[in-house]
């Protein structure tokens, strides 16, 4: 969009505005949309010059034949490449992030496939966290392969020796080009070390000549509770499908981090098909002004939902909330590198998948769907949905048995959602006392 000055406004004097008063205007100009407050949806495929001259410019830049103008990704051309409904949501999402710029996708698989795509090459090694998410771990352990992209992987994300262990015998094979990591992990919470990461990632450089890129999808706690392209990692990733979307009526994704560093995402983007559309764009736009206010009221019911699991008199449950995780080593580094738990979480239970099954169908507020991050709070089994393409021998090893169960809170009351659980739990399992 046309600079005008004043339509990235951050600052009034020496004060420095915060990102949630930024999301009512950043990044659009009422003035080029005739006077409207809220930006138009700009259903266009494509977009006039005022000259030939302006076209051939435009498109060096898009090329990256030329660079762009300081501030500018260069001018509108085909809405493959650029819309102005997805610009603003680059240029919003970063301030949430606090990273230089963003590249929006149609989904965080294609964000995660942009990423993938611009970056690695036959004969090097992707080395992921375990466990990711069903779809992530597809990708990688099953789709990579085929392209002679080598995987590996590390365990304990917050055991140092581990991840540096993990990487040289992951070198063993290849070239490792890229760390990929999951915190907090879906389903079970767990956490990487962004600090001891990047120190591995400087011993291989040490040792290797190469420093790997590293990523962490941050859709669980981001971008509120977490941002991790100011903690070193160089991309952060999202599925703008869950909170930042956060009503469960769309399919997005991001890729958040330097200009330099997602300059070769954005042309994959564009390469591949994988801009977002100018209506789910302009959608995203408006569940970023709520976005703030939704995760804080919805991270502050998963606890007290999380707390009555957990002292729950009919069985006993063991709960991967972040705020419940008994480990000295985990507390140090969530309290560094978090300023919440969100609300996504995991319990787990001593119980057969039947037994499972029928805890969820007791209950009547929770709706038994995938996905996380709505207005509304859903219930999960991992192990035979989102993480059903896991072999069951990874799963048992990540911790994704028959008996852990996922709920996403929502924003109902946190009363309600308790009562719904008491009397879920009490047909399950009370009998059985």
């Amino acid at each position: 969009m046309t600079n005008d000055g004043n339509y990235k406004k951050s600052k009034i004097g020496n004060h420095r505005l915060k990102p949630e008063t930024m999301m009512m205007s950043y990044g659009y100009n009422p003035q080029l949309s005739e006077g409207s407050v809220k930006p138009p949806v700009f259903l266009t495929s494509t977009f006039a010059y005022q000259t030939p001259e302006e076209g051939e410019e435009s498109f060096h830049i898009m090329a990256g034949r030329k660079p762009a103008p300081q501030g500018s990704l260069g001018g509108l051309i085909y809405s493959r490449f650029n819309h102005p409904n997805v610009e603003i949501v680059e240029d919003r999402l970063s301030l949430f992030e606090g990273s230089e710029c963003s590249v929006v996708c149609s989904s965080g698989m294609g964000a995660i496939s942009a990423i993938l795509l611009a970056y690695l090459r036959p004969g090097d090694v992707i080395v992921q966290s375990a466990p990711l998410y069903g779809g992530t771990e597809t990708l990688i352990r099953k789709f990579l392969p085929q392209f002679n992209i080598e995987t590996g992987e590390f365990h304990d994300g917050l055991d140092e020796d581990d991840m540096l262990t993990s990487l040289r015998n992951a070198g063993k094979k290849g070239r490792v080009a890229m760390v990929f990591n999951e915190s907090p992990a879906n389903p079970t919470n767990s956490l990487v070390d962004f600090e001891a990461l990047n120190r591995v990632l400087d011993t291989i450089k040490t040792e290797t000549g190469h420093r790997p890129i590293s990523v962490c999808d941050n859709t669980l706690m981001g971008p509120i509770f977490q941002q991790v392209v100011p903690q070193g990692i160089d991309m952060a990733m999202y599925s703008l499908t869950k909170y930042v979307g956060g009503h469960s009526d769309l399919v997005a994704g991001a890729v958040c981090g330097s200009l330099d560093m997602l300059r070769a995402v954005r042309a994959t983007r564009g390469t591949l098909g994988l801009n977002l559309d100018p209506h789910t764009s302009w959608m995203i736009s408006r569940s970023l002004e709520t976005l703030s206010i939704r995760m804080q009221r919805a991270a502050d019911s998963g606890h007290k939902v999380a707390q009555w699991i957990a002292d729950n008199a009919y069985i006993n449950a063991k709960i991967l909330h972040p705020d419940f995780i008994k480990n000295t080593v985990y507390q140090a580094v969530y309290k560094r590198q978090c300023s919440g738990p969100s609300s996504t979480f995991s319990f787990v239970l001593d119980i057969s998948k039947s037994d499972a099954f029928r805890l969820i169908n007791n209950l009547s507020i929770f709706k038994s769907a995938v996905s996380l991050g709505g207005s509304e709070s859903l219930v999960c089994h991992p192990a035979s949905t989102t993480h059903s393409g896991v072999s069951a021998e990874l799963r048992d090893k990540f911790g994704v048995t028959d008996g852990l169960i996922r709920l996403s809170i929502g924003l109902e009351h946190p009363d309600d959602l308790i009562a719904d659980l008491d009397n879920a739990f009490r047909l399950t399992f009370a009998a059985a006392k």
